[in-house]
């Protein structure tokens, strides 16, 4: 006897269809599962057989054969506890197999046969809404972030009973509706901030154009406080860049009961963190923090302390927005398009350059701690600010600064002038679409051709130069679209050199 029932298992952040085929037959008593079964998936034997039992349909003394199609991907997880017992019970003929054709299922099993949830619920929800499958069967727990997904019905049953009651006609279950969007981050406010007018402006410029950002002060300068109040400027996710989000954490275990996550995220890694951990990695590969902080900001304190073998694999994905980890069974890309934010000291006391303390190190120690971070990482930072140590003055000061929501509108309001534009923002401009938007005054290409041979700009910084120029422009509140100013096009400069 033979039935099938379909589900899915998640590759990086896509889904994979999968059939889950069962054939029972005469012969000794067993229980094998084929199709390159992960360890969880080789466990899910036991669990099956528990919730069989526990709904008083135990499973007969025959050899059972359970096999994953297709069969040369690795399958991981306990999501087909669900899809194997269901198509268990239409091979015995205790469910009508036609019930299965159409349905996609996924869940983990308890013992008692309750559903848990499992990671990557809205993947396997986007993947059935492609491949046209009316109806999805999750646990109660993932269902609200598979409903997000538009053109499918998502039930939720509570158990592997309620479940097979559905599919003889038995039950009915009402349809799950999307789960509320994940709350904003209750984040500091930039009004805390006392003096550091260019760390400030920087922050604004950075958070307008999605331009990376390199802070460099002594101790208790305020880097790390500016930059944790970054992802408050940022304007909400649209649609499409929602769902992106929301994949990543999903395909990560991160998101539990919610539904789109609204809000650009933030990671911030310790210092000590493995390259697997920034970067992605692992068996099977999972993202890292480069991915967790997609559309959103990642920020790396205390940056030379970093690995340089990290900080020089973050290179790739500043620039193409992705991480792609090759392997012997193959390949896996993960979106990484985020807003690399760094602290750092100085030197290695911290002090060099301070007027108020004078700095320990050696001139060898400040070289080496300068090597640490190499030219062409540097030179992925389009915004460099040194941040001075506060005077009395300003440490004292008690009427606050300009609150976060005064800056975030104008960020906003710049970044709609991006997106009715080009469509992007004006940090993921190159080539002809850049050149296209930064057309130069006659002073402001005098300029230009000065700043090249002056301060030596390749051709990448010099890009990189007049995309913060065109964000500088757009933050203005008469944004001009015949041509850059000189004075644009200084200030960007201006930032290139600290």
């Amino acid at each position: 006897m033979l039935a099938w029932a379909l589900s899915a298992t998640v590759v990086g952040v896509d889904a994979l269809e999968v059939r889950v085929e069962v054939f029972v037959s005469g012969g000794l008593p067993s229980f094998t599962v084929v199709g390159l079964p992960g360890a969880a998936v080789q466990e899910s034997r036991e669990r099956v057989r528990a919730a069989l039992k526990h709904l008083g349909a135990a499973m007969p003394p025959s050899r059972i054969t359970v096999n994953l199609a297709p069969a040369d991907v690795r399958k991981e997880g306990p999501a087909f506890d669900l899809p194997i017992a269901l198509a268990l019970l239409a091979a015995e003929r205790r469910l009508p197999a036609r019930a299965l054709e159409h349905v996609l299922c996924f869940g983990e099993l308890a013992l008692d046969g309750t559903l848990r949830p499992v990671r990557g619920a809205i993947n396997i929800g986007l993947l059935a809404a492609e491949r046209g499958h009316a109806t999805v069967l999750a646990p109660p727990d993932s269902a609200p972030e598979v409903a997000v997904v538009a053109g499918i019905r998502v039930l939720a049953p509570r158990t592997l009973g309620e479940a097979a009651a559905y599919l003889r006609g038995r039950l009915e279950l009402t349809p799950c509706s999307a789960g509320p969007p994940a709350p904003a981050p209750a984040g500091p406010d930039l009004a805390d901030v006392r003096g550091q007018a260019s760390g400030r402006r920087a922050l604004e410029i950075a958070a307008a154009g999605g331009h990376n950002l390199l802070l460099t002060g002594p101790p208790g300068a305020g880097k790390t406080m500016l930059a944790r109040r970054l992802p408050g400027l940022l304007p909400r996710l649209a649609d499409a860049h929602a769902i992106e989000v929301t994949r990543i954490h999903s395909s990560a275990g991160l998101l539990r009961g919610h539904g789109l996550l609204r809000h650009p995220p933030i990671r911030s890694p310790h210092h000590t963190s493995s390259q697997a951990g920034v970067i992605g990695g692992g068996s099977p590969p999972r993202p890292g923090e480069a991915s967790l902080a997609h559309r959103g900001v990642l920020f790396l304190d205390e940056l030379p302390e970093f690995g340089r073998h990290i900080l020089e694999a973050l290179r790739q994905p500043l620039e193409d927005g992705r991480v792609t980890l090759s392997r012997v069974g193959g390949a896996v890309t993960f979106p990484a398009a985020f807003l690399l934010v760094a602290a750092r000291n100085p030197c290695p006391c911290g002090y060099d350059g301070d007027p108020t303390r004078a700095c320990s190190c050696t001139p060898g120690q400040r070289q080496r701690y300068r090597e640490r971070l190499s030219g062409p990482l540097l030179d992925r930072f389009d915004l460099r600010v040194q941040l001075p140590r506060l005077t009395p003055g300003e440490v004292l000061q008690r009427a606050p600064g300009e609150p976060t929501a005064a800056v975030a509108a104008r960020v906003l309001a710049a970044r709609q002038r991006m997106l009715a534009r080009q469509g992007v923002a004006n940090g993921a401009l190159a080539g002809p679409a850049l050149r296209a938007v930064t057309r130069l005054t006659p002073a402001a290409e005098r300029l230009a051709r000065d700043l090249i041979d002056g301060i030596h700009l390749s051709a990448r910084g010099f890009e990189r130069v007049l995309r913060v120029a065109r964000t500088i422009a757009d933050l203005a509140p008469a944004s001009p679209e015949r041509g850059l100013a000189e004075a644009a096009l200084a200030e960007a400069a201006a930032y290139r050199q600290a």
